[in-house]
């Protein structure tokens, strides 16, 4: 009965798939505060561990708990104050206790993943391709804001992506299984190679090892053939970024600048929209 509904009203089936973007948006404005935190106790936690030091008793802090409050009155969030996005226009964008301002950051969050989320419910219709495609948009809008945060993109994520991506494509979903996997390594490689080199000729480090799990990972998902429009889009945008952060906001060159979310903005697209991007590509380099 569902079943049915879903494949005969996609309206419905797109209007779901939006509220559920906003609700996977509220959890991942957790995730991109959290596992950034929960990966420094834990390194942290290592490297006494290395060095003979007793580890600090830590509160237990984790995706779950402790429950979220606001950081400046310590006030429990309910959930009534936690409807994505709803919630942040009903309290005027304040805390409900202390009426101190609350970061617009969230809700655009929030809404931005329920956009995403219903584009790919309208381009993939009712069917597997589209929850894979939702997981990996989830994913990479979670990567995109932790790696604008602290410049990381965690293992935690990239490296189960890869195997997702080879996963899905064991049944042909995006691509065939041979192009997955050979996606995957030259994914790795490319940037590793560029790495490398970049390394060799100035002595600095161009990039970090999560930018080449991150195209690994879309390289699984869409297979090998999409890799250069990709690489080539998400550097167009990259240098155009932040050559207007130097000139027009005075960045500092030595200030690097995050890589992985002009990958993710970019291997998003190509999910999407990947045989257009991959056809104006061929024809530009042919020129026919």
């Amino acid at each position: 009965m569902f079943i049915s509904l879903m494949q005969s009203s996609p309206e419905l089936f797109i209007t779901l798939i939006v509220i559920l973007g906003l609700l996977v948006g509220s959890f991942l404005n957790v995730v991109i505060y959290r596992l950034p935190i929960m990966m420094e106790r834990e390194w942290t936690a290592q490297c006494d561990e290395l060095n003979g030091n007793e580890s600090k008793e830590l509160a237990t802090f984790t995706l779950s708990k402790p429950r979220s409050r606001c950081p400046h009155c310590g006030h429990l969030i309910s959930a009534l104050e936690n409807i994505p996005v709803i919630s942040y226009l009903a309290l005027g964008g304040k805390c409900k206790q202390c009426k101190a301002s609350i970061s617009a950051r969230y809700p655009i969050i929030e809404a931005f993943t329920g956009l995403l989320s219903g584009i790919i419910a309208w381009q993939f219709g009712f069917d597997w391709a589209c929850l894979g495609a939702l997981l990996l948009t989830w994913s990479l809008i979670g990567l995109t804001f932790i790696d604008l945060d602290h410049q990381l993109l965690p293992d935690s994520i990239t490296l189960p992506l890869v195997w997702l991506g080879i996963s899905f494509n064991l049944f042909a979903t995006y691509t065939d299984l041979q192009s997955s996997i050979i996606g995957a390594m030259a994914g790795y490689l490319s940037l590793w190679l560029v790495f490398h080199g970049f390394k060799l000729v100035t002595g600095k480090e161009g990039m970090g090892y999560g930018d080449f799990k991150l195209l690994a990972a879309l390289g699984a998902w869409l297979g090998w053939a999409l890799l250069p429009s990709i690489i080539l889009l998400s550097s167009l945008v990259g240098a155009v970024v932040g050559i207007s952060l130097i000139v027009f906001r005075r960045h500092q060159r030595d200030i690097p600048i995050p890589f992985g979310p002009y990958l993710a903005a970019a291997g998003w697209l190509a999910l999407v929209w990947g045989t257009d991007i991959n056809n104006a590509y061929l024809g530009w380099v042919t020129g026919s």
